[in-house]
């Protein structure tokens, strides 16, 4: 099993990362924490991995924190949650605040994430409140086509929203909204008002 990648990154999408090593592309599929702390294209990275081994597909997960890979694997031990929709679940909410959510047993907070209902959010934290003891709250940090209008963070937060499972509409309205507001210049903080606005 791969369990740690070190490489150069050849191409990065906020769903996505490849990683050369060794001569080999492999294709990691990330949530967007990891996306917003990868380094440009051609630079040196480091991940976490987790191996998912299936009949048909073998599919690595990449994290670039202890805690956010251990989230990652309690979530899918959690009944009826894979691993794209445990990567959709870090990515509708920052570490911290998941981790807070879910010892706090905030079951509105998870249900505002993409994909996941209330059924799954009370599932979540039934069997996850007393399972994220080990991790430190403060210690962690299919791509649409662009349109002409979209700059480069954009069309980044538009894939992203649009990988969560938000309609290519709501997701141009939902970045409408945040330009409009005086939209962030960094992905992340970009990524987390648009999302907001997609309810």
């Amino acid at each position: 099993m791969i369990a740690h990648l070190r490489g150069i990154v050849l191409e990065k999408h906020p769903n996505q990362v490849i990683v050369e090593a060794g001569g080999v592309g492999y294709d990691v599929q990330i949530p967007i924490s990891t996306y917003t702390s990868i380094p440009r294209e051609g630079s040196a990275v480091a991940l976490r991995i987790y191996t998912h081994v299936r009949e048909d597909a073998l599919l690595l997960f990449g994290f670039a924190t202890v805690e956010e890979k251990l989230v990652f694997e309690r979530l899918i031990a959690v009944s009826g949650i894979g691993p794209k929709l445990a990567v959709t679940v870090l990515s509708g909410l920052p570490t911290p605040e998941l981790v807070a959510a879910i010892r706090g047993g905030d079951v509105q907070r998870l249900v505002r994430i993409p994909g996941v209902g209330k059924k799954t959010a009370e599932r979540i934290v039934l069997e996850l409140k007393d399972k994220l003891v080990g991790v430190e709250a403060g210690a962690v940090q299919a791509a649409a086509e662009p349109g002409p209008a979209w700059t480069a963070l954009e069309r980044d937060v538009l894939s992203a929203l649009q990988n969560l499972g938000c309609s290519r509409g709501a997701a141009e309205e939902a970045v409408r909204k945040v330009k409009e507001r005086g939209a962030p210049d960094e992905f992340e903080p970009f990524f987390r008002a648009a999302l907001a606005l997609v309810r």
